[in-house]
């Protein structure tokens, strides 16, 4: 990890001098002040680590701590059937020993894409689908904001163009890095900006803990954003949740795409 850091800090210095001379920037002051800016630039754009300082450098961004801001959202009537349970108990009975030492990849690959691939966010008729490690980026307030979903649902046909929830950080249980929360919240600010809307949700996990999201953008141009109590993936009765939640995106992404086109 520190070689590859060293070689982007190089690449990046190195871009940075040949800008300059091709620009014919001449005096001190003015290099420096370029190279400042450029280095902001990078920084943000790179999306890596996006902490909620970073964040609130860019925007007036506030939590809000408010469970009934997720009422609507968790009670969707949703009927599981009989295999949706199924489906679920084996899950949890596959993976309950094993999970918490699973890397990011094993984590993915065996428990969290199962599970997003039989909620199947796919709607052709309206070109929406499942992404994968896609980067969504925007200029903000004078910045460039980045985030690097693991998953995200958006429109588009060879990338995604609108996106309309994300996951973030499909971390391993024991010593995880990094801040999921954060992360998914630059994703989330991108998407707010290139849609022109005012809400979104979004999803973090780390291990079996999946925890919710959701970030408004008030009249004033200020942000509020809700986390969601945390849901243990290998308890039957919050995967049901977990599950539910899931479904209750895809039939709001999709009526909200039905009724705008």
């Amino acid at each position: 990890m520190t070689d590859e850091k060293t070689h982007y800090s190089i690449s990046i210095t190195t871009a940075i001098e040949r800008l300059k001379e091709e620009m014919k920037i001449d005096t001190e002051s003015g290099k420096i002040q370029f190279k400042k800016l450029l280095l902001r630039e990078y920084q943000l754009a790179s999306g890596v680590e996006n902490t909620i300082e970073k964040l609130k450098a860019i925007v007036n961004i506030e939590q809000i701590d408010d469970d009934d801001k997720f009422k609507e959202w968790f009670s969707y009537d949703y009927k599981f059937k009989k295999d949706d349970e199924q489906f679920l108990k084996n899950l949890i009975k596959i993976n309950f020993t094993s999970l918490r030492l699973y890397n990011e990849a094993t984590l993915t690959a065996k428990f969290i894409s199962s599970i997003l691939n039989r909620v199947n966010f796919s709607y052709k008729k309206k070109g929406i689908k499942d992404w994968y490690e896609y980067s969504v980026n925007c200029r903000l307030n004078n910045h460039v904001l980045t985030g690097r979903p693991d998953f995200m649902v958006a429109t588009g046909i060879s990338y995604p163009c609108s996106p309309y929830f994300f996951f973030q950080e499909y971390k391993p249980s024991l010593e995880p890095t990094g801040d999921p929360e954060h992360q998914v919240l630059a994703a989330m600010l991108a998407a707010l900006t290139i849609n022109k809307t005012n809400t979104i949700k979004g999803c973090y996990i780390v291990g079996r803990t999946w925890t919710f999201v959701i970030l408004d953008k008030l009249d004033n141009g200020d942000y509020e954003y809700f986390v969601s109590s945390d849901f243990n993936c290998l308890n039957l009765d919050n995967l049901k949740s977990i599950y539910l939640i899931l479904q209750s995106v895809k039939d709001e992404i999709i009526n909200k795409l039905v009724v705008s086109g």
